[in-house]
């Protein structure tokens, strides 16, 4: 009998654990993400692209995707290869040169009625102090921004609207927002928003299931020795 009393304790917890997880569902957002060129592979930036102020030789990438956090955002697809970016163009004194890979995204992503153009990668060559947002702006006008200087589009695209919610997406997990910074990293700011830690963590939801199992379990042991005594 105290068995069953247990176990069903036990199953309730589970159930517990199931519902307070929910919250810990992010809401997706669309928008420009910012990476670093690291080798042949990305790394998400840790800050936005008007603060950063990459070296002669970096590459930096712009993704259009759909997520909650950089846990979610594709990656560029082309490579992080600024030799081939570069290549054709020399170096100059008193200027550097940075990659700029800019992934439009996939028909998936793309705002209704729109299409993304196939991406490309352009060899910026920009003043010593440039920033990496200064490094696009040469070679991937028009940009769009909007009144809280929130980089909404590249080149162009999409023509409308501004980080906006995707209605229906499923939340994943969090993960790090260190690059939610003005311009293309501020994208993150309001995917953010969404819910969840924001650096990694678990959420507050999942923390308080994870206490009210703790509270259950301990709460059954409580009776069945209270019975037996």
């Amino acid at each position: 009998m105290r068995r069953t009393r247990i176990a069903g304790a036990v199953l309730l917890a589970g159930t517990v654990t199931g519902l307070a997880a929910g919250p810990a569902q992010a809401q997706e957002y669309r928008y420009w993400s910012f990476w670093d060129g690291k080798g042949s592979s990305w790394a998400y930036a840790t800050e936005g692209p008007a603060t950063q102020r990459p070296a002669d030789g970096a590459v930096e990438g712009f993704r259009f995707t759909v997520g909650a956090d950089s846990a979610g955002a594709g990656k560029p697809r082309p490579a992080a290869d600024f030799d081939a970016i570069c290549r054709d163009t020399p170096a100059k004194d008193g200027r550097k040169r940075i990659g700029i890979v800019l992934d439009f995204g996939t028909a998936a992503d793309a705002p209704a009625g729109e299409r993304p153009p196939a991406a490309r990668s352009e060899c910026a060559q920009v003043p010593e102090d440039a920033s990496a947002g200064e490094a696009l702006a040469a070679v991937a006008r028009p940009l769009r921004y909007d009144a809280n200087a929130l980089l909404c589009a590249i080149a162009g695209y999409p023509k409308a609207g501004c980080a906006e919610a995707v209605n229906g997406s499923k939340g994943r997990a969090k993960g790090s927002a260190s690059s939610a910074a003005p311009s293309a990293g501020a994208a993150q700011d309001r995917a953010d928003g969404g819910g969840g830690s924001g650096d990694g963590g678990p959420s507050a939801g999942l923390l308080g299931g994870a206490a009210a199992v703790v509270a259950l379990g301990a709460a059954a042991v409580w009776q069945a020795r209270r019975r037996r005594g």
